[in-house]
């Protein structure tokens, strides 16, 4: 998808959002199309939430209002994302089959009267939204307006598992076909302990509530098999559709923010990676989490461009406190993305809604209207983007990558483990904002994956780790790879089942040390590690966790300075084969990992840049040229050195460095370009200076933040 011939926006990048004028009156419409225009909008998603209006009655369609719509937008030159709207079944469809409901862990059927979807293991529910995406996709497949197909939204959110009739007898059907017998499902669950073992298909049950854990195995194939449930509803309506089509199939991703789907799995079957992101209020570094998101879905989407589909304008509307962006921060949330591999800049909405759960959602057309402030800053994102139409196609590079695996993560989530104080999440930002504060681009990458373009490799939170993964790492290494892994790793296999031989065994080798007990502390408690690899000593936070160590090879780079494991190694260092491996058995913070990472960076000849902290920077290889996107989240101007070329924002020449204001973006042609290179690219609007990029009337960065 990453061709340009092929690129549902073609030629240029997209910039616009989900569009849904069914809730209002007709003649907005002709405003609508107007001010998009204005804004600079080209791509819009229709139809999302609309089976009620497409469908009224069981096997009743009116598309009328669909198909003006659509000739609208076209006339305008806007590409449209058309969706299957079965993420909201209709009041009818509820009414008919009340059985078709999804049912909570705890027997709590779900109604009507909010978004989500019925149980994606139920008949009833699968023909119906097949014959709806097949309805739509066979009147618009050859409708000009229509680019590209969105099935279903942000499978996972907010209905994830199912505990109906239709779902256990789905479940019983998908572990046989996983396991064959009962036997080998008894070994795989370990059902001998406390007495679970199973004789007939029919009495294996969901996960639901019992006297005590439930079988942690057990639970983690539960997990596994909502997601093949979700994702087979995605396949069933994705092959309705390219029986009348063949332009490309999406839906719309919540990467780090759904737990319930694997992205690697997932992204096999899209013809293009979409993901919506939106800033969690109460992270004040919410812009390191954007990045993580948008690293991870370039990643699953093996490099090339993909769909920002969603984001917020300003303030969301499910947090408990809904922060509004400050001035400028939309442009760089977007750019951003941009700077990550997006060739799309979407948005949830277009137009705010007056009434219903998201009223107070942000919009790119607010509620107070084009004099507003936000509106003033879409329009001139708009236009920034449109500037930016060369980047179309071209894709950013790692050296370093971070293992992510989504059964691990259901693995560690599950009841009982050591501490509660230790989580994969948490692990996993630390490690990523530590490497982003230095400066580091980062791909995402599956443990069983080929990890050898890879000077550095970071296992964060890796506690189930299958034999085949660990011994792929343990290649990586003697093949001249750098690897650091994290505490409480390679602890179990896939069936959640200790390793034989005890803790980490998988990795003995290529770390050069045993893992022999888990130490945890006490809630509130913390200990100390004293770091002296390379010559330096320094004391490092280490709360929440610890482990008793065996060495076997590797060398001690941190000991413990107190607590149970008070003399003992804490993070180590072993050569094995060419490469070389790090163990970190305590939970640095950030500041924490800083000297361990840099080290472990020395290790695979890569080094921290010198740009300021959070000022970030990224490249997007062209095929005519690279782009050096920096974008300065600071109060303060900043210098990116070594950067020559032409500033595509701002216009004129740029070099020896690059001097970025106080909240702005910068963009710069590192090569000829296009036009330079007689490609015939399209040139986008005339460079603007920083001033004319800021509304006139509007409080500026640099002015706010003092």
């Amino acid at each position: 998808m990453a061709d340009t011939g092929t690129w549902p926006t073609g030629r240029t990048l997209g910039y616009g959002g989900d569009y849904n004028p069914e809730q209002w009156p007709r003649e907005t419409r002709d405003e609508d199309v107007r001010l998009m225009a204005e804004a600079g909008v080209n791509f819009v998603s229709v139809g999302i939430f609309s089976w009620a209006l497409l469908e009224p009655r069981e096997g009743e369609y009116d598309f009328a209002w669909m198909d003006e719509l659509l000739d609208l937008l076209h006339a305008a030159g806007i590409a449209v994302d058309l969706a299957t709207p079965t993420a909201a079944p209709p009041a009818w469809f509820y009414a008919t089959y009340p059985e078709a409901r999804v049912v909570t862990r705890d027997g709590v059927p779900l109604g009507p009267g909010s978004r989500g979807a019925c149980s994606p293991s139920h008949p009833a529910y699968r023909a119906a939204a097949r014959n709806i995406a097949s309805r739509i996709a066979e009147r618009y497949a050859d409708h000009p307006a229509v680019v590209m197909w969105h099935v279903h939204n942000e499978y996972g959110a907010p209905v994830g598992e199912d505990y109906s009739d239709a779902a256990v007898a789905a479940w019983r059907t998908w572990l046989a076909d996983r396991y064959g017998t009962l036997d080998a499902l008894n070994d795989a669950w370990g059902t001998r302990f406390w007495g679970q073992v199973y004789g007939e298909w029919e009495h294996v049950q969901a996960p639901g509530p019992t006297p005590a854990t439930v079988n942690q195995a057990q639970q983690l194939d539960y997990a596994r098999f909502t997601d093949h449930q979700l994702r087979a509803l995605f396949v069933a309506e994705r092959d309705a559709i390219r029986e009348h089509s063949d332009k490309p199939v999406t839906t719309n991703f919540m990467a780090n923010e759904c737990p319930t789907t694997d992205l690697w799995a997932w992204a096999r079957e899209v013809d293009v990676v979409s993901n919506d992101h939106y800033l969690t209020a109460a992270d004040p570094r919410g812009h390191v989490g954007l990045s993580l998101a948008a690293d991870l879905t370039r990643s699953v989407a093996g490099g090339r461009p993909w769909i920002l589909m969603e984001h917020s304008t300003s303030a969301v509307n499910w947090q408990g406190r809904n922060v509004a962006k400050r001035p400028g921060e939309m442009a760089r949330n977007s750019l951003a993305h941009v700077a990550r591999g997006a060739d799309v800049v979407g948005f949830f909405q277009w137009r705010a809604s007056r009434y219903g759960a998201e009223k107070f959602h942000s919009a790119m057309l607010p509620h107070a209207g084009t004099g507003s402030r936000v509106w003033q800053e879409v329009v001139s994102l708009g236009a920034d983007v449109g500037a930016l139409a060369e980047l179309q196609g071209s894709t950013v590079q790692a050296r370093v990558a971070l293992l992510w695996d989504t059964e691990s993560f259901w693995a560690q989530d599950l009841p009982w483990r050591p501490s509660d104080d230790l989580r994969h999440r948490e692990r996993t930002r630390a490690y990523y904002e530590r490497l982003w504060r230095d400066g580091m681009t980062v791909d995402f990458a599956h443990p069983t994956a080929d990890l050898s373009r890879y000077a550095l490799v970071v296992a964060p939170a890796s506690y189930l780790l299958t034999a085949d993964a660990a011994a792929n790492l343990t290649r990586y290494v003697a093949a001249g790879g750098t690897l650091v892994v994290s505490c409480f790793a390679a602890v179990v296999d896939e069936h959640d089942a200790v390793h034989p031989g005890g803790y980490g065994a998988p990795l003995r080798d290529v770390l050069g040390l045993r893992v022999e007990e888990f130490l945890p502390l006490r809630a509130g408690e913390s200990g100390t590690v004293t770091w002296t690899y390379d010559g330096a000593t320094t004391a490092l936070g280490a709360p929440v966790w610890a482990e008793d160590l065996a060495l076997d090879g590797a060398e001690v780079a941190a000991h413990h300075a107190d607590g149970r494991a008070a003399g003992g190694p804490a993070v180590t260092r072993h050569e094995h084969g060419d490469g070389v491996a790090w163990y970190v058995s305590v939970p640095l913070d950030v500041d924490g990992l800083a000297p361990v990472l840099a080290a472990a960076c020395a290790d695979a000849g890569i080094a921290p840049s010198d740009t300021a902290e959070d000022v970030e920077v990224v490249v997007r290889h062209g095929h005519d040229a690279d782009y050096v996107l920096a974008i300065n989240h600071t109060e303060a101007a900043a210098t990116v050195s070594g950067v020559e070329g032409t500033d595509l924002l701002h216009g004129g020449a740029v070099g020896p460095d690059l001097k970025v204001p106080a909240g702005d973006v910068a963009v710069v042609r590192m090569g000829p370009g296009p036009a330079a290179a007689g490609a015939g690219g399209p040139s986008g609007p005339e460079p603007r200076t920083t001033e004319s990029r800021r509304r006139a009337d509007a409080t500026t960065f640099d002015e706010e933040e003092r």
